[in-house]
């Protein structure tokens, strides 16, 4: 994941999950996060549901302390628990 994921890189990364779970099992590496948009985190549970129904893993590597927050801040947690990897 880039530093900063807000509306404008937001396609790149969907589009690039899309190809991944057509593959397999999908870790995302999140260490270098250091802002993350609300619609940003909604993709992310969006794609491991798809991953889930697809009997495919989904992890989120490393998530630094500003997704880790954000998570926190918007209610998030219970939905990332099971993704999270530190």
């Amino acid at each position: 994941m880039p530093e900063i994921i807000d509306l404008d890189s937001i396609d790149g990364i969907r589009d690039q999950l899309i190809d991944a779970l057509e593959e397999g099992p999908v870790t995302v590496q999140a260490s270098a996060v250091e802002r993350v948009s609300t619609n940003a985190l909604l993709l992310l549970i969006s794609a491991a549901e798809t991953a889930r129904r697809h009997h495919f893993e989904f992890f989120i590597d490393a998530p630094s302390a500003a997704m880790g927050a954000a998570i926190e801040r918007l209610g998030l947690s219970a939905r990332f628990s099971g993704m999270m990897k530190q």
